[in-house]
């Protein structure tokens, strides 16, 4: 990202964002409420168009990219949303076949083994294949939406507050799972999160977004930063508890 401005109506949002994301990292990001994490999030993807400034994929600025090129990158990335964002209607199996459907032409017992696959990777059991989101817990949800996301073989990942509601166990084992796929699958992951467990388990830099710009350092370099925000949220009670915990 480039110079990127975000404004709605007289609200600045973003006023210049410069962020490099490389090739094989965890990058965490992080920021206040109203601070604008979500807007970040979908002008990377290239679902919201900033009012200046350039998105760059592999040197490409996505804004002037055609449709055809748009869509040869969307298939190169896997997203997950906060709440899991499955469709309630279909089957796990279903979910995780829609972006397949979307850009290829596949038999139905290819399909099904495409999504059996997927569930093996994110830790499911293949009879989670054939349950409705509804059927699933927290924890089994996120993993769906995580195998969804790999459907395609993507290189780049998104994950919108990945371990969000779930309990610290469960959060620990996504953290894990996160960590394995990222490097058996040789991935680069974007991840905005308030957990600070997560941050310490998984990243190897940190984006905290602050007076509508963004700060971007390895963890160690952000806990250090003299940001007032920065220093409240890396050494307030929670972040020493985790820390503590982490050690």
């Amino acid at each position: 990202m480039r110079n990127v401005v975000n404004r709605f109506g007289s609200q600045v949002v973003h006023d210049g964002v410069d962020l490099d994301v490389y090739a094989g990292e965890v990058l965490g990001i992080v920021g206040g409420s109203g601070s604008g994490k979500s807007v970040l999030l979908r002008t990377m993807l290239g679902l919201h168009r900033p009012n200046s400034g350039e998105v760059l994929i592999e040197g490409k600025d996505i804004m002037r990219m055609s449709a055809s090129e748009m869509l040869a990158v969307k298939r190169r990335y896997g997203v997950t949303f906060q709440h899991g964002a499955l469709f309630s209607s279909l089957t796990v199996a279903q979910n995780i076949q829609l972006p397949i459907h979307e850009y290829y032409e596949a038999s139905e017992a290819t399909l099904a083994s495409l999504a059996e696959l997927r569930l093996g990777m994110v830790g499911l059991p293949v009879e989670a294949g054939a349950k409705i989101p509804s059927q699933l817990s927290g924890g089994m949800v996120k993993r769906a939406a995580l195998a969804r996301a790999l459907a395609l073989d993507p290189a780049l990942l998104f994950l919108d507050e990945p371990t969000a509601g779930l309990d610290p166990i469960s959060a620990a084992e996504f953290d894990e799972l996160v960590l394995y796929l990222k490097r058996s699958l040789n991935l680069t992951v974007v991840m905005i999160t308030h957990d600070l467990d997560t941050l310490l388990a998984t990243c190897d830099r940190v984006a905290v977004l602050v007076d509508r710009k963004i700060v971007v350092d390895t963890l160690d370099g952000i806990m250090s930063n003299p940001h007032p925000w920065i220093q409240q949220y890396f050494h307030g009670p929670r972040a020493r508890a985790a820390q503590g915990q982490k050690g």
